[in-house]
């Protein structure tokens, strides 16, 4: 069968009985092939952004537990921290962080016999002015050091 499409032109084309819809049908299958690779390439860049957001929280956390611990030797290089053994004293490290929400809880334990000092410092990435927080991304990582005479 032979359509005339531009009389003045003498353009003519041609197509087999029953083929009226193969264009329509080429059109969504490829259409619908390239949607689903777009979203693939979507899904991998959307979990490598969340992958690298994960990361920084985690190092804001580590960072902030060392900065605890590092406070705590600090205060504590002649030794009176809490005096005299055995004592316990906590504080907390405000500001920490890549975005400054990062914070620290230390407690520091001394004891008489053997005569040793425990650091203990809960660094988080998220944290308000009590290093409290009830952010689902919350970060915690914890630091322990230990010296003396054991």
């Amino acid at each position: 069968m032979k359509k005339v499409i531009f009389k003045y032109l003498n353009i003519e084309i041609s197509r087999a009985e029953g083929s009226a819809g193969f264009v329509l049908l080429f059109a969504v299958t490829l259409a619908s092939i390239l949607l689903a690779l777009a979203l693939g390439v979507a899904n991998i860049a959307l979990k490598e952004i969340k992958f690298s957001t994960s990361a920084r929280n985690t190092n804001d956390a580590f960072f902030a537990a060392d900065t605890g611990v590092e406070s705590a030797l600090f205060q504590d290089k002649d030794g009176d921290i809490c005096a005299p053994a055995p004592c316990s004293y906590s504080f907390t490290v405000l500001s920490l962080g890549s975005t400054g929400q990062g914070c620290a809880k230390v407690t520091v334990d001394k004891a008489v016999a053997p005569a040793t000092t425990s650091v203990v410092s809960k660094g988080y990435n998220i944290g308000n002015a009590l290093c409290d927080s009830a952010n689902p991304d919350r970060i915690e990582r914890q630091l322990r050091v230990t010296y003396g005479d054991d």
